[in-house]
C-alpha cells in the first residue's frame, strides 16, 4: 500500500498536483474511455481522491470511516439512484 507523506498541509478541494504524482491508483476501470476516479492512501491515513482526466484539478479528501461508508453503501445497493 502506498502512503505519500504529503510536505505541505492537505485539505479538501487543494490541487490534486499539489499531492505528487506518484502513489495514485485507480481502484476500478469499466468501458469509460479511461474516465474514472484516482485514489491515494495518503500518510495520515486519509484517502484521497481526483478525477483521472484532470489530475492537476481538485483533490477530494476522505477519512477512511467516510470512505468505508461510501463504499459499503455503494455496496448495498444505496447508490444507485446516481445511476438513474
Amino acid at each position: 500500500m502506498d502512503r505519500i507523506k504529503p510536505r505541505i498541509p492537505v485539505y479538501n478541494g487543494m490541487p490534486a498536483r499539489e499531492l505528487g504524482s506518484e502513489g495514485w491508483h485507480k481502484p476500478w476501470s469499466g468501458g469509460n474511455g479511461g474516465n474514472c476516479l484516482e485514489a491515494m492512501k495518503l500518510a495520515d491515513g486519509r484517502i484521497a481522491v481526483r478525477q483521472s482526466t484532470d489530475p492537476d484539478g481538485p483533490a477530494l479528501i476522505y477519512t477512511t470511516d467516510e470512505m468505508t461508508a461510501f463504499i459499503e453503501g455503494a455496496k448495498a445497493g444505496v447508490a444507485d439512484f446516481l445511476l438513474s
